[in-house]
Protein backbone atom coordinates (compact mmCIF):
# COMPACT_ATOMS: atom_id res chain seq x y z
CA UNK A 1 0.00 0.00 0.00
CA UNK A 2 1.03 3.50 -0.97
CA UNK A 3 2.12 6.21 1.72
CA UNK A 4 0.36 9.59 1.30
CA UNK A 5 3.13 11.68 1.22
CA UNK A 6 1.23 14.55 1.36
CA UNK A 7 -0.02 13.65 4.79
CA UNK A 8 0.80 16.12 7.67
CA UNK A 9 -1.05 13.95 10.46
CA UNK A 10 -2.88 17.44 11.41
CA UNK A 11 -6.31 18.43 10.99
CA UNK A 12 -9.28 20.88 12.27
CA UNK A 13 -11.90 19.99 14.84
CA UNK A 14 -13.93 18.38 11.78
CA UNK A 15 -11.00 15.96 10.59
CA UNK A 16 -10.11 18.11 7.47
CA UNK A 17 -6.56 17.53 6.91
CA UNK A 18 -4.04 19.74 6.55
CA UNK A 19 -2.68 20.90 3.39
CA UNK A 20 1.34 19.99 3.68
CA UNK A 21 3.63 23.20 2.28
CA UNK A 22 6.50 21.96 0.60
CA UNK A 23 9.74 23.18 1.59
CA UNK A 24 12.37 21.37 -0.76
CA UNK A 25 10.56 19.29 -3.33
CA UNK A 26 13.78 17.21 -3.29
CA UNK A 27 12.39 15.50 -0.16
CA UNK A 28 9.36 14.26 -2.27
CA UNK A 29 11.13 13.94 -6.12
CA UNK A 30 15.41 12.94 -6.12
CA UNK A 31 16.43 15.53 -8.81
CA UNK A 32 19.09 13.02 -10.04
CA UNK A 33 16.63 9.80 -10.59
CA UNK A 34 13.41 10.97 -11.35
CA UNK A 35 12.25 10.87 -14.53
CA UNK A 36 9.41 12.73 -16.09
CA UNK A 37 6.68 9.91 -15.28
CA UNK A 38 7.93 10.76 -11.41
CA UNK A 39 7.11 14.40 -11.67
CA UNK A 40 4.05 13.60 -13.52
CA UNK A 41 2.50 11.35 -10.87
CA UNK A 42 3.30 13.73 -8.03
CA UNK A 43 1.62 16.54 -9.64
CA UNK A 44 -1.29 14.29 -10.05
CA UNK A 45 -1.17 13.77 -6.41
CA UNK A 46 -1.07 17.23 -5.96
CA UNK A 47 -4.14 18.17 -8.37
CA UNK A 48 -5.90 14.99 -6.46
CA UNK A 49 -5.45 16.64 -2.81
CA UNK A 50 -6.21 20.24 -4.81
CA UNK A 51 -9.37 18.28 -5.94
CA UNK A 52 -10.65 17.03 -2.48
CA UNK A 53 -9.75 20.27 -0.87
CA UNK A 54 -12.35 22.15 -3.68
CA UNK A 55 -15.04 19.29 -3.09
CA UNK A 56 -15.00 19.93 0.70
CA UNK A 57 -15.54 23.59 -0.39
CA UNK A 58 -17.96 23.24 -2.51
CA UNK A 59 -20.22 20.91 0.51
CA UNK A 60 -19.62 23.39 3.35
CA UNK A 61 -20.57 26.08 0.85
CA UNK A 62 -24.28 24.07 0.22
CA UNK A 63 -24.59 23.92 3.87
CA UNK A 64 -23.74 27.55 4.77
CA UNK A 65 -26.28 28.21 1.94
CA UNK A 66 -29.06 26.31 3.41
CA UNK A 67 -27.95 27.02 7.43
CA UNK A 68 -28.78 30.94 6.06
CA UNK A 69 -31.99 29.75 4.48
CA UNK A 70 -33.01 28.49 7.62
CA UNK A 71 -31.61 30.77 10.02
CA UNK A 72 -34.09 33.60 8.94
CA UNK A 73 -37.33 31.45 8.94
CA UNK A 74 -36.66 30.29 12.06
CA UNK A 75 -36.32 33.42 13.85
CA UNK A 76 -39.36 34.59 12.29
CA UNK A 77 -40.76 31.89 13.93
CA UNK A 78 -39.92 32.24 16.99
CA UNK A 79 -40.64 36.30 17.37
CA UNK A 80 -44.10 35.19 15.99
CA UNK A 81 -44.35 32.54 18.69
CA UNK A 82 -43.16 35.30 20.70
CA UNK A 83 -45.71 37.49 19.93
CA UNK A 84 -48.44 34.56 20.53
CA UNK A 85 -47.41 34.20 24.00
CA UNK A 86 -47.42 38.14 25.09
CA UNK A 87 -51.04 38.21 23.26
CA UNK A 88 -52.68 35.42 25.24
CA UNK A 89 -51.03 36.57 28.52
CA UNK A 90 -52.50 40.32 28.23
CA UNK A 91 -55.92 40.11 30.07
CA UNK A 92 -56.79 43.07 29.12
CA UNK A 93 -56.64 43.06 25.41
CA UNK A 94 -59.72 40.97 24.56
CA UNK A 95 -59.91 41.96 21.12
CA UNK A 96 -59.20 39.39 18.36
CA UNK A 97 -56.25 39.17 16.70
CA UNK A 98 -55.92 39.73 13.12
CA UNK A 99 -52.73 38.27 10.72
CA UNK A 100 -52.15 38.11 7.01
CA UNK A 101 -50.13 34.84 6.49
CA UNK A 102 -48.65 33.59 3.25
CA UNK A 103 -50.04 30.38 2.29
CA UNK A 104 -47.72 30.10 -0.81
CA UNK A 105 -45.30 32.22 -3.10
CA UNK A 106 -47.90 34.66 -4.54
CA UNK A 107 -50.98 34.23 -2.01
CA UNK A 108 -51.51 35.68 1.61
CA UNK A 109 -54.65 35.64 3.79
CA UNK A 110 -56.25 36.85 6.50
CA UNK A 111 -57.10 35.16 9.53
CA UNK A 112 -58.82 36.41 13.19
CA UNK A 113 -57.18 34.29 16.10
CA UNK A 114 -59.24 35.00 19.00
CA UNK A 115 -56.56 36.06 21.73
CA UNK A 116 -57.69 32.95 24.54
CA UNK A 117 -56.18 30.21 21.92
CA UNK A 118 -53.04 31.81 21.79
CA UNK A 119 -51.94 29.24 23.94
CA UNK A 120 -50.44 26.40 21.37
CA UNK A 121 -49.03 26.70 18.21
CA UNK A 122 -49.00 24.12 15.30
CA UNK A 123 -45.07 24.18 13.75
CA UNK A 124 -44.04 22.23 10.52
CA UNK A 125 -41.01 20.52 11.25
CA UNK A 126 -39.94 19.13 7.96
CA UNK A 127 -40.92 16.26 5.74
CA UNK A 128 -44.82 17.31 5.99
CA UNK A 129 -45.08 16.92 9.48
CA UNK A 130 -46.69 19.69 11.62
CA UNK A 131 -47.11 19.01 15.17
CA UNK A 132 -48.65 21.21 17.55
CA UNK A 133 -46.54 22.84 20.95
CA UNK A 134 -47.61 24.67 23.42
CA UNK A 135 -46.25 27.59 23.11
CA UNK A 136 -42.91 27.84 26.02
CA UNK A 137 -41.84 24.70 24.89
CA UNK A 138 -42.09 26.01 21.19
CA UNK A 139 -40.28 29.26 22.10
CA UNK A 140 -38.10 26.90 24.26
CA UNK A 141 -37.65 24.58 21.35
CA UNK A 142 -37.54 27.34 18.74
CA UNK A 143 -34.76 29.02 20.81
CA UNK A 144 -32.61 26.24 21.08
CA UNK A 145 -32.66 25.76 17.53
CA UNK A 146 -31.83 29.19 16.27
CA UNK A 147 -28.82 28.72 18.40
CA UNK A 148 -27.47 25.56 16.87
CA UNK A 149 -28.32 27.25 13.77
CA UNK A 150 -26.00 29.96 14.41
CA UNK A 151 -23.37 27.60 15.93
CA UNK A 152 -23.38 25.79 12.95
CA UNK A 153 -22.79 29.06 10.49
CA UNK A 154 -20.00 29.75 12.59
CA UNK A 155 -18.14 26.43 12.52
CA UNK A 156 -18.76 26.47 9.05
CA UNK A 157 -17.50 29.56 8.06
CA UNK A 158 -14.50 28.62 10.38
CA UNK A 159 -14.42 25.39 7.89
CA UNK A 160 -14.16 27.51 4.74
CA UNK A 161 -11.36 29.54 6.23
CA UNK A 162 -9.53 26.51 6.45
CA UNK A 163 -10.39 25.01 3.30
CA UNK A 164 -9.37 27.96 1.47
CA UNK A 165 -5.75 28.18 3.23
CA UNK A 166 -5.47 24.58 2.50
CA UNK A 167 -6.46 25.15 -1.57
CA UNK A 168 -4.41 28.30 -1.37
CA UNK A 169 -0.99 26.08 -0.44
CA UNK A 170 -2.06 23.60 -2.66
CA UNK A 171 -1.80 25.93 -5.61
CA UNK A 172 1.18 27.27 -4.22
CA UNK A 173 2.99 23.84 -4.23
CA UNK A 174 1.22 22.81 -7.67
CA UNK A 175 3.05 25.81 -8.71
CA UNK A 176 6.48 25.36 -7.01
CA UNK A 177 6.69 21.94 -8.34
CA UNK A 178 5.99 22.58 -11.53
CA UNK A 179 8.30 25.63 -11.56
CA UNK A 180 10.90 23.07 -10.38
CA UNK A 181 10.50 20.68 -12.68
CA UNK A 182 10.89 23.14 -15.67
CA UNK A 183 14.38 23.89 -14.23
CA UNK A 184 15.48 20.30 -13.99
CA UNK A 185 14.34 19.85 -17.55
CA UNK A 186 16.44 23.32 -18.44
CA UNK A 187 19.41 21.75 -16.49
CA UNK A 188 19.03 18.12 -17.90
CA UNK A 189 19.17 19.48 -21.29
CA UNK A 190 21.90 22.35 -20.59
CA UNK A 191 24.18 19.32 -19.76
CA UNK A 192 23.03 16.95 -22.80
CA UNK A 193 24.59 19.96 -24.80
Amino acid sequence: MATDRLKTGNSNPRGIPEARFLENIEDFINPKTCTDADVSNFMNELQMRLEQYRFMEQSKRSTLNNLETKRPDIANTLNMCKFLKSKGENTDDTDNLIVDYQLNDTIYATAEIPTENCKTVSLWLGANVMLEYPIDEAIEMLTDRLEKTKKSIDITLEDLDYLRANITTMEVNTARVYNWDIQRRKALNTAAQ
